[in-house]
């Protein structure tokens, strides 16, 4: 009877450990039809990992049923300086060096980076040209598996069960296995390692000197258990990676690209090691290092937009000019004539009854034509949005509205502020100061020191400081809203907070408004000292 070995327990225990071993066999396999696949159109991949498996499963079993002639290719063939070759070492030979070339070729491709090379419509290999090459890795894998089978158990049936289930098995695994390895480069890599070891060891085999699998396979487990902690790690650095991180060193890499010799933090340096060398060479002609800092403000500014709601560009409440109707005319007119901005809010009383928006030529020009100030002739309907708004989709709004300027509510109604293209410029290329702020611009003094408005958006502190002291909750959006969200209270004249290695001190105040900060770094002042 084919199975009378299922009555005995120690046909089941070889069967078992044989399905182990077919399996441990065929994954180098399975590792290179992964490979060979993914030069196949992503619709042919599928197709050619079963085809190459069924085809491993075939040959083992034709194997499997001429076992008398498998053993016979153990039987010399010929003779070298006395060294005998069998048809066995004549086909591990030439598998080890079709291993050994097609590995190295693989490899040697991956490290010139011709892979990086995305087309919009590249060239695929033939299907059957990467279904021979298959059926040659078939050949020469089945072969030592059906001999591994043979020197295992005595049962044609037991082999042919273990076969059976261990390809089954592979062909279920493929899949996630080729999507793994697609998806990891440093995987890929590994495996062509594997690869070329296990072509080393055929080649070696062939000559007649056996290499214990124990040694290789404990190679492979050893790296593969490397690879493990690798991924893991990267997988816990992707994790720590804040948005505000991933801003500020993507802007870092575009500025490389572009060519800025910025060199920031060894940080920074040590963690983005992927640059375009060949847009270096181009743009250092176009950028220079004079001008690095002031691409970097600009690049980082677009790539926060996306982030930033709108109550962190915005006009604050206090800074509006409005038109109260309420007042008498003399003090309307008054108030008309002493207008610095191109568009005026008009409201009733308070400024959360808002009337509308009226541009200031216009009233002018009817004033002058008519000696009479009539806001309402003019008034035009605002765009309304809320504080938390992205800014993007405020800019989207303004760039279909007849006037560009958008009333910033909060979550009760009340103005917190407005925001027009002019505040999105400034979150971008920094503050341009009106005619009467110009005195009170940035300045850089002598010593090193930052001397800043309180006003003065916190993204642009953190550029001028290399520290990010933006809060990702968006709790506060200027210097005086980070001093007061350290402090807790109102601060005096003179008093300094210490936080994130500078010391900022409050030089000027008026009223409950931070006017003017001092800042200096912890360790120049300690030096100083």
């Amino acid at each position: 009877m084919i199975f009378e070995w299922m009555s005995d327990p120690s046909a089941w225990v070889g069967l078992a450990t044989l399905i182990v071993l077919e399996i441990v066999l065929g994954i180098d396999n399975l590792v290179f039809i992964a490979i060979l696949a993914e030069k196949l159109p992503p619709e042919q991949r599928a197709k050619a990992r079963i085809i190459g498996l069924v085809l491993a499963l075939g040959m083992r079993l034709v194997l499997l049923a001429s076992i008398a002639w498998v053993v016979t290719l153990t039987e010399p063939l010929f003779h070298i300086f006395d060294h005998p070759f069998s048809g066995r070492d004549l086909i591990l030979l030439f598998g080890g060096v079709f291993l050994l070339f097609k590995g190295t070729m693989e490899l040697h491709e991956r490290m010139e980076g011709k892979q990086l090379h995305k087309e919009d419509n590249p060239v695929h290999a033939a299907f059957w040209m990467v279904i021979v090459q298959i059926v040659v890795l078939d050949a020469v894998f089945s072969l030592d598996s059906v001999i591994t089978a043979v020197g295992m158990v005595k049962e044609l049936s037991v082999m042919m069960v273990a076969v059976v289930i261990a390809v089954g098995i592979m062909l279920w695994a493929s899949k996630p296995l080729m999507d793994f390895v697609n998806k990891h480069p440093t995987v890929v890599i590994l495996c062509l390692g594997f690869l070329m070891m296990i072509g080393f060891s055929l080649v070696v085999e062939g000559f007649g000197f056996h290499i214990p699998k124990g040694y290789l396979y404990a190679a492979i487990g050893f790296s593969v258990l490397v690879e493990v902690i690798n991924q893991s790690m990267r997988r816990n650095q992707e994790k720590l990676v804040t948005t505000t991180d991933l801003r500020y060193r993507t802007a870092s890499a575009v500025l490389r690209m572009l060519g800025s010799k910025n060199s920031g933090s060894s940080d920074t340096q040590s963690s983005d090691k992927e640059d375009v060398l060949a847009t270096q060479a181009f743009a250092d002609e176009v950028f220079d290092e004079e001008n690095g800092a002031y691409h970097s403000v600009l690049v980082q500014g677009v790539l926060g937009l996306s982030e930033r709601p709108v109550k962190s560009v915005m006009t604050p409440r206090p800074e509006l000019e409005w038109i109260d109707l309420d007042d008498e005319p003399e003090v309307l007119k008054e108030r008309l004539m002493s207008m610095t901005h191109s568009r005026l809010i008009v409201a009733r009383g308070e400024l959360d009854n808002i009337e509308g928006i009226a541009l200031t030529h216009k009233v002018l020009n009817n004033f002058i034509e008519t000696g009479v100030i009539d806001f309402q002739k003019h008034l035009r309907e605002p765009v309304i949005v809320h504080e938390n708004a992205q800014v993007l989709m405020v800019m989207e709004q303004l760039r279909q509205a007849p006037l560009q300027m958008a009333i910033v509510l909060n979550e009760y109604g009340s103005i917190e502020g407005i925001a027009t293209p002019i505040d999105i410029l400034e979150a971008i290329a920094g503050e341009f100061p009106d005619e009467d702020e110009l005195d009170a611009a940035a300045e850089s003094l002598a010593d090193g020191s930052l001397m800043l408005e309180g006003s003065t958006d916190i993204r642009h502190v953190s550029l001028l400081l290399g520290r990010d002291l933006v809060d990702e909750s968006e709790q506060y959006s200027t210097l005086s809203g980070y001093l007061l969200f350290h402090l807790g209270r109102l601060p005096e004249n003179g008093e300094a907070v210490e936080a994130d290695g500078y010391r900022f001190e409050v030089i000027t105040m008026e009223g409950h408004k931070i006017e003017k900060v001092h800042i200096v770094s912890i360790e120049q002042d300690e030096s100083k000292d």
